[in-house]
Protein backbone atom coordinates (compact mmCIF):
# COMPACT_ATOMS: atom_id res chain seq x y z
CA UNK A 1 0.00 0.00 0.00
CA UNK A 2 1.28 3.46 -0.90
CA UNK A 3 2.25 5.64 2.03
CA UNK A 4 0.27 8.84 2.60
CA UNK A 5 2.73 11.74 2.54
CA UNK A 6 2.27 15.35 3.65
CA UNK A 7 4.94 17.76 2.40
CA UNK A 8 5.64 21.08 4.12
CA UNK A 9 7.36 23.83 2.12
CA UNK A 10 8.21 27.52 2.36
CA UNK A 11 9.65 28.23 -1.10
CA UNK A 12 9.87 27.18 -4.72
CA UNK A 13 9.17 23.51 -4.09
CA UNK A 14 11.88 21.92 -6.24
CA UNK A 15 12.25 19.06 -3.76
CA UNK A 16 8.48 18.63 -3.74
CA UNK A 17 8.69 18.41 -7.55
CA UNK A 18 11.35 15.71 -7.27
CA UNK A 19 8.95 13.66 -5.13
CA UNK A 20 6.01 14.28 -7.48
CA UNK A 21 8.12 13.23 -10.47
CA UNK A 22 9.35 10.08 -8.72
CA UNK A 23 5.80 9.06 -7.81
CA UNK A 24 4.60 9.76 -11.35
CA UNK A 25 7.45 7.66 -12.79
CA UNK A 26 6.68 4.74 -10.47
CA UNK A 27 10.00 5.16 -8.65
CA UNK A 28 8.35 5.93 -5.31
CA UNK A 29 5.40 4.03 -3.86
CA UNK A 30 3.68 6.90 -2.10
CA UNK A 31 0.91 9.45 -2.49
CA UNK A 32 1.28 13.11 -1.59
CA UNK A 33 -2.06 13.88 0.02
CA UNK A 34 -1.39 17.47 1.16
CA UNK A 35 1.15 20.25 0.63
CA UNK A 36 1.38 22.91 3.35
CA UNK A 37 3.12 26.28 3.08
CA UNK A 38 3.60 29.03 5.64
CA UNK A 39 4.20 31.51 2.78
CA UNK A 40 1.47 32.44 0.33
CA UNK A 41 3.94 33.24 -2.46
CA UNK A 42 5.68 29.85 -2.28
CA UNK A 43 5.75 28.49 -5.83
CA UNK A 44 5.55 24.99 -4.41
CA UNK A 45 1.83 25.61 -3.86
CA UNK A 46 1.43 26.09 -7.63
CA UNK A 47 3.41 22.90 -8.27
CA UNK A 48 1.03 21.00 -5.97
CA UNK A 49 -2.05 22.48 -7.61
CA UNK A 50 -0.71 21.55 -11.07
CA UNK A 51 -0.40 17.96 -9.80
CA UNK A 52 -3.93 18.06 -8.32
CA UNK A 53 -2.61 17.77 -4.77
CA UNK A 54 -4.61 19.59 -2.06
CA UNK A 55 -2.83 22.59 -0.54
CA UNK A 56 -2.98 24.51 2.71
CA UNK A 57 -1.60 28.00 3.32
CA UNK A 58 -1.04 28.33 7.07
CA UNK A 59 0.92 31.47 8.07
CA UNK A 60 2.51 32.13 11.44
CA UNK A 61 2.08 35.93 11.29
CA UNK A 62 -1.54 36.04 12.52
CA UNK A 63 -0.42 34.15 15.61
CA UNK A 64 2.53 36.41 16.41
CA UNK A 65 0.50 39.56 15.72
CA UNK A 66 -2.33 38.25 17.87
CA UNK A 67 -0.04 37.56 20.82
CA UNK A 68 -0.34 33.79 20.44
CA UNK A 69 2.60 31.42 20.85
CA UNK A 70 4.50 29.18 18.42
CA UNK A 71 3.04 26.27 20.37
CA UNK A 72 -0.48 27.55 19.60
CA UNK A 73 0.45 27.65 15.91
CA UNK A 74 1.94 24.15 16.06
CA UNK A 75 -1.13 22.74 17.83
CA UNK A 76 -3.52 24.25 15.29
CA UNK A 77 -1.42 23.09 12.34
CA UNK A 78 -1.31 19.62 13.88
CA UNK A 79 -5.10 19.42 13.73
CA UNK A 80 -5.12 20.43 10.04
CA UNK A 81 -2.38 17.96 9.12
CA UNK A 82 -4.05 15.14 11.06
CA UNK A 83 -7.08 15.41 8.79
CA UNK A 84 -4.88 14.18 5.91
CA UNK A 85 -4.08 10.99 7.89
CA UNK A 86 -0.37 11.06 7.01
CA UNK A 87 1.96 8.10 7.34
CA UNK A 88 4.93 10.42 6.77
CA UNK A 89 5.50 14.18 7.02
CA UNK A 90 8.33 15.57 4.90
CA UNK A 91 9.82 19.00 5.61
CA UNK A 92 11.22 20.06 2.24
CA UNK A 93 12.46 23.62 2.62
CA UNK A 94 10.07 24.33 5.52
CA UNK A 95 11.43 27.38 7.37
CA UNK A 96 9.91 26.86 10.80
CA UNK A 97 11.24 24.96 13.81
CA UNK A 98 8.55 22.73 15.29
CA UNK A 99 7.95 22.43 19.01
CA UNK A 100 6.93 19.20 20.77
CA UNK A 101 3.33 20.45 20.38
CA UNK A 102 3.60 19.27 16.76
CA UNK A 103 6.30 16.61 16.90
CA UNK A 104 4.79 14.61 19.77
CA UNK A 105 1.62 14.09 17.74
CA UNK A 106 3.53 12.43 14.88
CA UNK A 107 6.23 10.37 16.62
CA UNK A 108 8.96 9.09 14.27
CA UNK A 109 6.95 10.28 11.26
CA UNK A 110 8.48 13.72 10.59
CA UNK A 111 11.63 13.94 8.45
CA UNK A 112 13.58 16.95 7.21
CA UNK A 113 15.89 17.64 4.29
CA UNK A 114 18.88 19.78 5.33
CA UNK A 115 21.62 21.07 2.98
CA UNK A 116 24.56 20.09 5.19
CA UNK A 117 26.05 16.91 6.60
CA UNK A 118 25.35 15.59 10.12
CA UNK A 119 26.87 17.72 12.84
CA UNK A 120 27.74 20.59 10.51
CA UNK A 121 26.00 23.92 9.88
CA UNK A 122 22.60 23.41 11.50
CA UNK A 123 19.92 26.01 10.86
CA UNK A 124 19.67 28.57 8.10
CA UNK A 125 22.15 29.51 5.34
CA UNK A 126 23.88 26.12 5.54
CA UNK A 127 24.95 26.15 1.89
CA UNK A 128 26.63 29.54 2.12
CA UNK A 129 28.21 28.65 5.46
CA UNK A 130 29.59 25.39 4.00
CA UNK A 131 31.06 27.24 1.03
CA UNK A 132 32.63 29.93 3.20
CA UNK A 133 34.13 27.29 5.50
CA UNK A 134 35.70 25.64 2.44
CA UNK A 135 37.15 28.99 1.37
CA UNK A 136 38.77 29.30 4.81
CA UNK A 137 40.19 25.76 4.58
CA UNK A 138 37.96 24.50 7.40
CA UNK A 139 36.13 21.81 5.39
CA UNK A 140 36.82 19.78 2.26
CA UNK A 141 33.25 19.33 1.03
CA UNK A 142 29.60 20.04 1.64
CA UNK A 143 26.61 17.77 1.49
CA UNK A 144 23.02 17.15 2.44
CA UNK A 145 21.05 14.83 4.68
CA UNK A 146 17.56 13.70 5.55
CA UNK A 147 16.97 13.18 9.26
CA UNK A 148 14.19 12.54 11.73
CA UNK A 149 12.96 15.78 13.27
CA UNK A 150 13.43 16.39 16.98
CA UNK A 151 13.14 19.68 18.90
CA UNK A 152 16.90 20.27 18.53
CA UNK A 153 17.55 21.82 15.11
CA UNK A 154 18.94 19.43 12.46
CA UNK A 155 20.07 16.92 15.08
CA UNK A 156 17.74 13.92 14.67
CA UNK A 157 18.68 10.42 13.54
CA UNK A 158 20.11 10.50 10.02
CA UNK A 159 18.16 8.50 7.42
CA UNK A 160 20.33 9.26 4.38
CA UNK A 161 23.17 11.60 3.46
CA UNK A 162 25.23 12.56 0.44
CA UNK A 163 28.61 14.29 0.19
CA UNK A 164 28.81 17.09 -2.39
CA UNK A 165 32.35 18.15 -3.37
CA UNK A 166 33.30 21.82 -3.42
CA UNK A 167 35.68 22.37 -6.32
CA UNK A 168 38.63 24.79 -6.08
CA UNK A 169 37.19 27.09 -8.76
CA UNK A 170 33.57 26.83 -7.59
CA UNK A 171 31.44 29.89 -7.15
CA UNK A 172 28.77 29.75 -4.48
CA UNK A 173 26.17 29.52 -7.26
CA UNK A 174 27.81 26.49 -8.92
CA UNK A 175 28.20 24.67 -5.62
CA UNK A 176 24.61 25.48 -4.68
CA UNK A 177 23.29 24.14 -8.00
CA UNK A 178 25.16 20.84 -7.52
CA UNK A 179 23.97 20.56 -3.94
CA UNK A 180 20.33 21.09 -4.97
CA UNK A 181 20.69 18.35 -7.59
CA UNK A 182 21.95 16.03 -4.84
CA UNK A 183 19.04 17.04 -2.58
CA UNK A 184 16.52 16.09 -5.28
CA UNK A 185 17.98 12.57 -5.49
CA UNK A 186 18.43 12.21 -1.74
CA UNK A 187 14.91 13.19 -0.74
CA UNK A 188 13.45 10.55 -3.07
CA UNK A 189 15.84 7.92 -1.67
CA UNK A 190 15.02 8.84 1.92
CA UNK A 191 11.26 8.98 1.45
CA UNK A 192 11.37 5.62 -0.36
CA UNK A 193 13.25 4.11 2.59
CA UNK A 194 10.81 5.66 5.08
CA UNK A 195 7.78 4.38 3.15
CA UNK A 196 9.24 0.87 2.91
CA UNK A 197 9.74 0.76 6.68
CA UNK A 198 6.10 1.62 7.46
Amino acid sequence: MAGRIVVLISGSGTNLQALLDAISAGQLNGEIVLVVSNRRAAYGLARAEQANVPTLYFPLKPYTEGGRSREDYDRDLTERVRLAQPDLIVLAGWMHVFSPAFLNCFPNRVINLHPALPGTFPGIDAIRRSYEAFQRGETRHGGCMVHEVIPEVDAGRVIAQHIVPILPDDTLERFEARLHDAEHRLIVEAVRAACQSM
